[in-house]
């Protein structure tokens, strides 16, 4: 695509400089570290003969790139998705190099108040057109389901944030007989139950939690196992899945209730082979 002011294509070495420069702010954003985003933009300005516009516009497009690669992206370039393909190679070629980018720091989250800022809606289905077979590629290559499965890290600690935001809220609600019983049963008996937390709800009717965790958006998918789904199919009244988005940045909350396939799309990932 070529930049509206220039009238020509941005070239690699171009590419390479805007996606380096994203991920220097993106790193500083995330670890606190202050930074001015005009400042970057000014310095790339003077390196590839862009526009301020058509910079800011670039960093929009690698803000929906790491959208859909499941990560943070930083706040006030919101993502815009008029991609063009090189863009694509330009993160890919920079992610080869530096493979722990897309990893954020796994940190205790500041204790938010309960129902406002927590608990949001859990995302709609929305039509974004055909995704382009380039970013396709990415997406598998650098699997975000994958990575936050594999993060066990990540998952204990947004299983501990939904284990300690259970009790607060039952003690907010004058249950503090319930939130004394509340179990974080995948770190004292395993994996096996398919759910991570026992809880209540203010009336003493049971919860059975199941948290997934990601640094990503809302919309970042996530993997269910057989037995979890199970376990939704057979105690859809107290089984709830608790969707924990944007960790590194403000841990934001949404819940499914079952039937799971009324809320989300299932998609075969795996397949047991027995004789």
């Amino acid at each position: 695509m070529a930049d509206p002011v220039t009238g020509t294509a941005w070239q690699a070495q171009e590419l390479d400089a805007i996606v380096a420069d994203y991920f220097e702010m993106l790193a500083a954003d995330l670890s606190g570290t202050p930074y001015v985003k005009a400042r970057h933009r000014a310095a790339l300005m003077a390196r590839v003969a862009r526009s301020d516009k058509s910079i800011e516009f670039k960093h929009q497009n690698i803000s929906a790139v790491l959208e859909e690669l499941g990560a943070p992206w930083i706040p006030g370039y919101k993502p815009a998705r008029n991609y063009q393909n090189a863009i694509f190679d330009a993160i890919e070629r920079y992610l080869d190099g530096h493979p722990a980018a897309l990893d954020a720091p796994v940190i205790e989250p500041t204790v938010l108040p309960i129902a406002d800022d927590v608990f949001v809606l859990a995302p709609i289905a929305r039509d974004d057109g055909p995704i382009p077979r380039r970013l396709q590629q990415l997406v598998r290559k650098f699997d975000p389901v994958e990575r936050d499965h594999r993060n066990r890290s990540l998952g204990k600690a947004g299983e501990a944030f939904i284990l300690d935001l259970e009790q607060r809220r039952l003690h907010a609600a004058d249950r503090a007989d319930l939130a004394r019983k509340v179990r974080w049963v995948a770190d004292v008996d395993g994996d096996g139950a398919g759910y991570d937390i026992y809880s209540f709800d203010p009336a003493g009717n049971e919860r059975l939690l199941e948290v997934k965790t990601t640094n990503g958006s809302a919309r970042t998918p996530f993997f269910l196992s057989r037995n979890e789904c199970a376990v939704a199919a057979e105690r859809p009244e107290e089984w709830r899945l608790y969707r924990v988005h944007l960790f590194a940045k403000g841990p934001r909350v949404f819940t499914l209730a079952p039937p799971l396939d009324g809320a989300v799309k299932l998609t075969t990932e795996v397949w047991r082979a027995s004789f």
